[in-house]
Protein backbone atom coordinates (compact mmCIF):
# COMPACT_ATOMS: atom_id res chain seq x y z
CA UNK A 1 0.00 0.00 0.00
CA UNK A 2 1.41 3.46 -0.92
CA UNK A 3 0.70 6.23 1.71
CA UNK A 4 0.32 8.94 0.24
CA UNK A 5 1.15 11.50 3.01
CA UNK A 6 4.79 10.68 2.63
CA UNK A 7 4.95 11.38 -0.81
CA UNK A 8 3.47 14.69 0.10
CA UNK A 9 6.01 14.96 2.33
CA UNK A 10 9.19 14.35 -0.19
CA UNK A 11 6.99 16.40 -2.82
CA UNK A 12 7.38 19.45 0.69
CA UNK A 13 10.90 18.41 1.23
CA UNK A 14 11.97 18.50 -2.86
CA UNK A 15 10.24 21.75 -2.94
CA UNK A 16 12.23 23.64 -0.27
CA UNK A 17 15.59 21.93 -1.29
CA UNK A 18 14.73 23.85 -4.69
CA UNK A 19 13.97 27.12 -3.25
CA UNK A 20 17.23 27.34 -0.78
CA UNK A 21 19.18 25.91 -4.23
CA UNK A 22 17.51 28.71 -6.62
CA UNK A 23 18.29 31.91 -3.48
CA UNK A 24 21.44 30.40 -3.59
CA UNK A 25 22.10 30.38 -7.34
CA UNK A 26 20.84 34.22 -7.03
CA UNK A 27 23.17 35.31 -4.00
CA UNK A 28 25.98 33.61 -6.11
CA UNK A 29 25.84 35.67 -9.36
CA UNK A 30 25.35 38.85 -7.13
CA UNK A 31 28.43 38.33 -5.58
CA UNK A 32 30.44 37.54 -8.10
CA UNK A 33 29.10 40.30 -9.88
CA UNK A 34 30.25 42.51 -6.77
CA UNK A 35 33.53 40.62 -7.21
CA UNK A 36 34.20 41.37 -10.44
CA UNK A 37 33.54 45.32 -9.49
CA UNK A 38 35.34 45.45 -6.79
CA UNK A 39 38.67 43.74 -8.23
CA UNK A 40 37.67 46.27 -11.25
CA UNK A 41 37.33 49.32 -8.95
CA UNK A 42 41.17 48.82 -7.35
CA UNK A 43 42.63 48.34 -10.33
CA UNK A 44 41.51 51.89 -11.37
CA UNK A 45 42.58 53.31 -8.01
CA UNK A 46 38.86 53.70 -6.89
CA UNK A 47 39.76 51.92 -3.31
CA UNK A 48 36.71 53.71 -1.31
CA UNK A 49 34.36 52.12 -4.44
CA UNK A 50 36.01 49.29 -3.69
CA UNK A 51 35.78 48.95 -0.28
CA UNK A 52 32.14 49.43 -0.53
CA UNK A 53 31.31 46.91 -2.75
CA UNK A 54 33.26 44.53 -0.40
CA UNK A 55 31.41 45.41 2.42
CA UNK A 56 28.23 45.06 0.94
CA UNK A 57 29.40 41.76 -0.33
CA UNK A 58 29.76 40.72 3.37
CA UNK A 59 26.34 40.25 4.18
CA UNK A 60 25.86 38.26 0.87
CA UNK A 61 28.77 36.17 1.57
CA UNK A 62 27.08 35.19 5.26
CA UNK A 63 23.74 34.56 3.65
CA UNK A 64 25.36 31.93 0.95
CA UNK A 65 27.51 30.23 3.72
CA UNK A 66 24.42 29.18 5.75
CA UNK A 67 23.61 27.48 2.49
CA UNK A 68 26.45 24.81 2.33
CA UNK A 69 25.16 21.94 2.36
CA UNK A 70 24.37 23.14 -1.45
CA UNK A 71 28.15 23.59 -2.11
CA UNK A 72 27.75 23.22 -5.82
CA UNK A 73 29.71 25.07 -8.63
CA UNK A 74 27.87 28.04 -8.52
CA UNK A 75 28.32 28.14 -4.72
CA UNK A 76 32.34 27.77 -4.56
CA UNK A 77 32.83 29.87 -7.78
CA UNK A 78 30.86 32.83 -5.83
CA UNK A 79 33.25 32.20 -2.45
CA UNK A 80 36.29 31.91 -4.06
CA UNK A 81 35.66 35.15 -6.26
CA UNK A 82 34.74 36.88 -2.94
CA UNK A 83 37.99 35.65 -1.51
CA UNK A 84 40.35 36.66 -4.78
CA UNK A 85 38.25 40.56 -4.33
CA UNK A 86 38.93 40.46 -0.82
CA UNK A 87 42.80 39.46 -1.27
CA UNK A 88 43.22 41.91 -3.63
CA UNK A 89 41.88 44.83 -1.89
CA UNK A 90 43.87 43.74 1.05
CA UNK A 91 47.15 43.50 -0.66
CA UNK A 92 46.85 46.49 -2.88
CA UNK A 93 45.48 49.44 -0.20
CA UNK A 94 45.72 47.16 3.57
CA UNK A 95 49.12 45.59 2.20
CA UNK A 96 48.00 42.43 3.68
CA UNK A 97 46.36 39.43 2.96
CA UNK A 98 42.86 38.61 4.91
CA UNK A 99 42.81 36.20 6.83
CA UNK A 100 40.33 33.15 6.16
CA UNK A 101 38.99 33.70 9.40
CA UNK A 102 37.84 37.32 8.82
CA UNK A 103 36.58 36.10 5.36
CA UNK A 104 34.02 33.57 7.03
CA UNK A 105 34.79 31.03 4.29
CA UNK A 106 35.83 27.75 4.37
CA UNK A 107 39.41 26.57 3.90
CA UNK A 108 39.33 25.37 0.50
CA UNK A 109 37.14 28.34 -0.64
CA UNK A 110 39.92 30.61 1.46
CA UNK A 111 42.45 28.59 -0.30
CA UNK A 112 41.13 28.77 -4.09
CA UNK A 113 40.97 32.63 -3.75
CA UNK A 114 43.82 32.74 -2.84
CA UNK A 115 45.45 31.08 -5.61
CA UNK A 116 43.57 33.03 -8.14
CA UNK A 117 45.20 36.33 -6.59
CA UNK A 118 47.92 35.78 -8.55
CA UNK A 119 46.76 36.63 -12.01
CA UNK A 120 45.26 39.76 -10.56
CA UNK A 121 48.52 40.91 -9.14
CA UNK A 122 50.33 40.44 -12.26
CA UNK A 123 48.09 42.63 -14.02
CA UNK A 124 48.23 45.24 -11.38
CA UNK A 125 52.17 44.92 -11.22
CA UNK A 126 52.12 45.16 -15.10
CA UNK A 127 49.47 48.31 -14.89
CA UNK A 128 51.89 49.91 -11.94
CA UNK A 129 54.74 49.45 -13.87
CA UNK A 130 53.76 50.91 -17.41
CA UNK A 131 52.39 54.35 -14.80
CA UNK A 132 56.22 54.38 -13.60
CA UNK A 133 55.12 53.12 -10.03
CA UNK A 134 58.14 50.63 -10.28
CA UNK A 135 57.60 50.40 -6.13
CA UNK A 136 54.26 48.87 -6.50
CA UNK A 137 55.53 46.65 -9.04
CA UNK A 138 58.23 45.39 -6.75
CA UNK A 139 56.26 45.08 -4.17
CA UNK A 140 53.81 42.69 -5.90
CA UNK A 141 56.30 40.48 -6.85
CA UNK A 142 58.32 40.08 -4.03
CA UNK A 143 54.85 39.38 -2.37
CA UNK A 144 53.54 36.72 -4.28
CA UNK A 145 56.94 35.60 -3.82
CA UNK A 146 56.64 35.39 -0.20
CA UNK A 147 52.85 33.73 -0.92
CA UNK A 148 54.04 30.69 -3.26
CA UNK A 149 56.55 29.91 -0.68
CA UNK A 150 54.42 29.40 1.71
CA UNK A 151 51.84 27.51 -0.36
CA UNK A 152 54.61 24.98 -1.53
CA UNK A 153 54.37 23.90 2.08
CA UNK A 154 50.92 22.29 1.61
CA UNK A 155 50.70 19.01 0.11
CA UNK A 156 47.83 19.56 -2.51
CA UNK A 157 46.44 16.49 -4.39
CA UNK A 158 45.02 16.88 -8.01
CA UNK A 159 42.36 18.63 -7.98
CA UNK A 160 41.46 22.49 -8.35
CA UNK A 161 43.77 23.69 -5.86
CA UNK A 162 46.50 21.92 -6.91
CA UNK A 163 45.52 23.24 -10.67
CA UNK A 164 45.26 26.70 -9.55
CA UNK A 165 48.61 26.36 -7.06
CA UNK A 166 50.29 25.50 -10.23
CA UNK A 167 48.99 28.57 -12.05
CA UNK A 168 50.30 30.81 -9.15
CA UNK A 169 54.40 29.56 -10.81
CA UNK A 170 53.59 31.06 -14.06
CA UNK A 171 52.65 34.35 -12.04
CA UNK A 172 55.25 34.48 -10.47
CA UNK A 173 57.07 34.01 -13.24
CA UNK A 174 55.97 36.62 -15.31
CA UNK A 175 56.57 38.85 -12.63
CA UNK A 176 59.94 37.98 -12.13
CA UNK A 177 60.45 38.53 -15.58
CA UNK A 178 58.95 41.92 -15.26
CA UNK A 179 61.32 42.43 -12.33
CA UNK A 180 64.10 41.52 -14.05
CA UNK A 181 63.46 44.23 -17.25
CA UNK A 182 62.30 47.35 -14.79
CA UNK A 183 66.32 46.57 -13.27
CA UNK A 184 67.67 46.96 -16.20
CA UNK A 185 65.97 49.92 -17.86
Amino acid sequence: MIKHSDFSDLRDEMNAIDSKREASIALSRDIIRLSKQAIYSVHRDEFDSARKLLDEMKGKVSELVSFADIDEGHFRAALQEFVEAACVYGVVVEQSLPQKKSLGVSVEHYLLGVCDLSGELVRRAVNSAAKGRVEEALRLKDFLDGLYGEMLKFDFRNGDIRRKFDGMKYDLRKLEDLAFELRER
